[in-house]
């Protein structure tokens, strides 16, 4: 037998291994295995199993085999077929995503030094700043050290030809470490009874009297109605010791035992269970969906529902219509912030059937969930976009609610994937219908309503009776010329939160930027306190007295002298959620405010806290970025406040109005989400932008119209397709260097294609790297499928590769881009 196995590497082949007697029954397609490769050891996906090959060369045997049973079917491969090949990308890069991070086994470069040599070689060296000095250095006091480890200290990846010098002069030997899968099952020790309990009640006379201790142990094993205990809660409640137990397994009383626990993870955020009958309109959308979950059929579906309008119990009613039919359901949210109402409402409603997958649940937690989906424990699993790779079985459902965030898209990986795209493929692969909710939808989606793709649906109404909230737009300049500004609030703001406050309602206020300034400059000679590894403003917070970059994570020192000039006069200048929250301290210094960003939840289990404190009234004011705009409703809430509309609205993007109104009408929408009206003030600079009068009479449709024509005239989607080529480089003339050469390979193509011109990007370095830029477009019209445009871009690219100085150079292809900054 023969089995063609693809690696997460960037190689688009398949590569052949003889598959041993031993594993020829556990060997097929769907199963991870562990194979050499070159010198190394790394783990593989079987994408098909033969009994000849055509191979000619000396064909390596595959080492171990580690799943029993395929960990995804021939559909799911089917998937990953189309995810390589839309977003360029090998089969291999797609199939990592089909396991949980950290089960992996594969060998690692050690390098072990001769310490006397690397200081022999490294006082002999005349420049001690070069890259070979560096490493010589650093190996003269490590024991080994990992190739990563080294490419640190010296600053850059490409250090082999360094290593093979200092290991031709006999100064290091580079060996490989085979590594084991980092993830594995927990087991606990578990205690239970050994004998009838006749029998335990005999002995217990005399072992009071003799062994107090193991007495206790017995009285307290008893009374469990498990008939077993956790050993450590078992000492823990009787204070006794581990010699204790070990002594009456000894007797033979207890028999002391590892079980494997499952760890799932737990949210403390709680709301009542309430028992809700779907309005006419949501049983309407409920039944047209319902039938195409029955006969199996392939339907993607635009919820178009204003904010409180009751989508997520229409995503409830038909996930127990799925679960009914004996099938699974995949619920997509964006945000982590979304994730604990919407879990507590499912689970309310389907209990242990529920499984949750975000990047805040551990590798353990991810793993067991995992196991417990492929098991068919779980029907239904809600997460970010991660969880579109949960291997469900009979999948009858997905949703993705908020189906406009940007967050879906995967941006910093590879495949740079977008988690809606790909969901409503793969719906189409599983036959079963789609619902992509939104109370804004993308331009895209709603767009592909129009044209006949999806079929559109609507919830205009609110449930319960409650209305939509009332929005004014506060004119900044002209409050400052009235005197009505108290620093970043306008009086207005100031006076309808005491309002709501006197009146015991929850008030939300946004401001899309975290920390306290987001500028420090010098009021002499105007010089920018920026990040040495990106071209971008360091931020300060106050809490920790620093400066710090938002893009690399570098923290500083707050400088007390301007770098360029010694002036003393540094200002402080922007607004952050921290001064947000200093100044509403300020005005109202009794009451309980907290924020939500990602500074402030970086612990786990901070949000769940917060929200828990909100939802109770214990906290007051809730100031937050963007994650406080999407999906979460709290009853008392009658007031929302903005601080500056145009953090989003300026940036140099296509989406940026698209971006503006969607923050805007969704923030917007956590005010009046019950009987008690709701008001939404939102501070501004220019009141009669065109976004702003839309959000402010809340007119989607007027919206769409004018960024649609907008986008026609600008030769961006939904009528045209995208590719965003960067290339970044520590070394500015090579990182353009490389995107010329790739802009000349792209205007040889002869596909349907327009390529921009070579731009630095508008961040044109970060953390470290020099970055440029070429964008790609076809025409829908011509390029129906896009393929034209990934043809050409594939193509240019592997040209590149093989002709350009500049080779070494990263690219990074992204395909369908949600930014080109």
């Amino acid at each position: 037998m023969f089995a063609e196995v693809v690696f997460p590497m960037p190689f688009r082949n398949a590569f052949t291994y003889s598959v041993p007697s031993e594993f020829s029954r556990v060997v097929k397609t769907g199963i991870r295995v562990v194979a050499p490769f070159g010198k190394r050891v790394l783990t593989g996906f079987v994408i098909s199993v033969k009994e000849k090959t055509d191979v000619k060369a000396k064909i390596k045997p595959i080492i171990d085999a580690l799943d029993s049973e395929p960990i995804f079917s021939d559909v799911e491969l089917k998937f990953y077929e189309w995810l390589a090949d839309y977003y360029l990308c090998s089969l291999g890069e797609a199939l990592r995503h089909s396991v949980p991070a950290g089960l992996s086994v594969e060998s690692k470069k050690i390098v072990v030094p001769d310490t006397a040599k690397c200081r022999e070689i490294f006082e002999k060296e005349k420049n001690k700043s070069s890259v070979r000095s560096r490493i010589a250095e650093f190996l003269s006091e490590k024991e080994s050290a990992r190739i990563t480890t080294i490419q640190k200290i010296a600053g850059r990846k490409n250090i082999y030809s360094q290593l093979k010098s200092l290991e031709k002069a006999g100064a290091i030997t580079i060996v490989y470490q085979i590594e084991n899968a980092k993830v594995r099952t927990k087991t606990l020790n578990f205690v239970k009874l050994a004998k009838p309990i006749d029998e335990i009640y005999d002995a217990l006379p005399s072992l009071e009297k003799r062994s107090p201790k193991q007495f206790t142990i017995l009285l307290e094993l008893t009374t469990v109605k498990e008939f077993e205990v956790q050993l450590s809660e078992l000492l823990k409640k009787t204070k006794a010791s581990q010699s204790s137990v070990e002594s009456l397994q000894k007797k033979g009383f207890v028999e002391i035992f590892e079980k494997e626990i499952e760890r799932v993870f737990s949210d403390l955020y709680s709301e009542d269970s309430q028992t809700l009958t779907p309005t006419a309109d949501q049983r309407k959308i409920i039944s047209g969906i319902t039938e195409n979950i029955r006969l199996g059929n392939f339907k993607p579906f635009l919820l178009h529902g204003i904010t409180g309008s009751g989508k997520t119990q229409v995503y409830i009613e038909l996930t127990k219509k799925a679960l009914a039919l004996g099938k699974t359901a995949l619920i997509l949210v964006p945000e982590i912030s979304l994730t604990p109402q919407i879990t507590t409402r499912f689970t309310h409603n389907f209990g242990g059937l529920v499984t949750v997958i975000h990047s805040r649940t551990s590798h353990g937690e991810r793993y067991d969930s995992w196991r417990g989906i492929i098991s068919g424990k779980y029907k239904v699993v809600i997460g970010a976009r991660s969880a579109l790779f949960s291997p469900l079985n009979n999948l009858g459902l997905i949703v993705v609610d908020e189906e406009h965030d940007a967050s879906y898209k995967q941006w910093d990986m590879t495949p740079r994937y977008n988690a809606r795209d790909a969901a409503v493929v793969k719906a189409n692969l599983y036959k079963c219908p789609i619902i992509l909710g939104s109370a804004t939808p993308s331009i895209e989606s709603r767009y592909n309503a129009e044209t006949g793709k999806y079929e559109y649906l609507e919830l205009k109404e609110r449930i319960d009776d409650a209305k939509l909230p009332h929005i004014r737009l506060i004119d900044i300049t002209a409050e400052k010329k009235k005197k009505r500004m108290e620093h970043i609030f306008s009086q207005t703001l100031i006076n309808s939160i005491a309002e709501k406050l006197r009146k015991k309602e929850g008030v939300i206020i946004l401001q899309n930027r975290r920390g306290f300034a987001t500028q420090v400059y010098c009021d002499d000679c105007g010089e920018l306190i920026t990040c040495d590894n990106c071209s971008v403003p360091m931020v300060h917070h106050l809490d920790a007295n620093k400066v710090q970059c938002h893009y690399c994570g570098t923290i500083r020192d707050v400088p007390r002298e301007c770098p360029n000039c010694g002036s003393l006069s540094l200002k402080f200048f922007g607004t952050g959620t921290q001064r947000v929250e200093d100044e509403l301290q300020y005005h109202f210094p009794n009451v309980k405010i907290e924020r939500v960003d990602s500074d402030a939840i970086m612990k786990r289990g901070q949000l769940t806290s917060i929200l828990n404190r909100f939802k109770n009234n214990e906290t007051n004011i809730l100031v937050g970025t963007q994650m406080v705009s999407k999906g979460l409703d709290f009853s008392h809430v009658t007031l929302v406040g903005v601080i500056s509309a145009e953090t989003t609205l300026w940036l140099p993007d296509f989406r940026a109005d698209e971006r503006t109104f969607q923050l805007l009408t969704q923030v917007a929408g956590r005010a009046g989400r019950s009987a008690k009206p709701g008001e939404v003030i939102i501070q501004t600079l220019n009141k009669k932008n065109f976004v702003l009068e839309k959000v402010l009479t809340n007119d989607y449709d007027g919206f769409y119209q004018k960024e649609l024509k907008l986008r026609m005239r600008g030769e961006y989607p939904p009528f045209t397709r995208l590719c965003l080529i960067e290339t970044k480089d520590k070394e500015e003339r090579k990182a353009r260097g490389a995107a010329n050469d790739l802009h000349k390979y792209l205007l040889k193509q002869e596909k349907p294609i327009k390529v921009s011109p070579v731009t630095q990007a508008v961040i044109y370095k970060l953390k470290g790297f020099y970055r440029y830029q070429i964008i790609v477009r076809s025409r829908r019209s011509v390029d129906v499928g896009g393929k034209g445009l990934r043809s050409a871009v594939l193509d240019s690219y592997i040209d590149f590769n093989r002709f350009s100085r500049f080779k070494n150079v990263k690219v990074l292809i992204d395909i369908d881009p949600q930014s080109v900054v």
